[in-house]
């Protein structure tokens, strides 16, 4: 079970824009989704075993199907896009795949270094749309910034977590070759460079408190 409270709203988000730098396409964006998922994986942050998309028809739009796979298979091995492919609802034969939603469990720490799983601990997507492909990572839970949801610091936990985000981020970004621009504010927090900015404190150290929008 969970011991993490999840905003329903990201607390922070970052895209990148590789629409100028990969050709478009779902192997390119199958192959962009491994790029990204291998650096969450060597921080210990997502194992990538499922792949979420919904699907479009060109000039008609959603078609209103969404389909999941669980896969083993790396996600830039050359037999996924078949197997991607292969689950196009059949009442849609012209149906092209939408966003690409990557998940699996990742690692975070307590106050006390513990180790615990998480699933959905971090959530990324890829387009593999006719512009070249983009990606959004987001994060939900608060163990990435300085004070919790309840607006208490918890500098223990911020100071296990936030450093292999940040880290994440960067090298996704050197992966990549584009910097990635933040995305807009929630009542949650936002993204500020790689970390994530969610109250200041006042002057007895508490921030707002969240929690009644959780």
């Amino acid at each position: 079970m969970s011991t993490l409270m999840r905003a329903p709203k990201e607390c922070g988000s970052w895209y990148w824009d590789l629409g100028e730098s990969i050709p478009p396409g779902l192997q390119s964006a199958l192959t962009v989704a491994a790029k990204v998922a291998g650096v969450l994986k060597r921080f210990d942050l997502m194992d990538a075993v499922k792949l979420e998309y919904g699907w479009y028809v060109l000039n008609s739009g959603p078609v209103g199907v969404r389909s999941t796979l669980f896969t083993t298979l790396p996600l830039d091995d050359p037999d996924l896009p078949g197997k991607v492919l292969g689950s196009r609802p059949a009442a849609f034969p012209e149906a092209e795949v939408a966003t690409l939603h990557v998940g699996g469990a990742g690692t975070w720490f307590d106050a006390s270094g513990k180790g615990r799983r998480e699933s959905g601990l971090i959530e990324f997507s890829v387009t593999p749309d006719p512009f070249g492909p983009a990606v959004n990572l987001e994060v939900h839970h608060d163990i990435w910034s300085p004070l919790d949801f309840s607006g208490r610091p918890h500098p223990e936990v911020h100071h296990r977590n936030a450093p292999r985000l940040a880290e994440a981020l960067r090298d996704i970004t050197a992966v990549l070759g584009v910097s990635p621009e933040t995305g807009e504010p929630t009542y949650f927090g936002h993204a500020v460079d790689f970390g994530i900015f969610i109250s200041e404190a006042e002057e007895d150290g508490m921030g707002l408190d969240l929690t009644d929008r959780l």
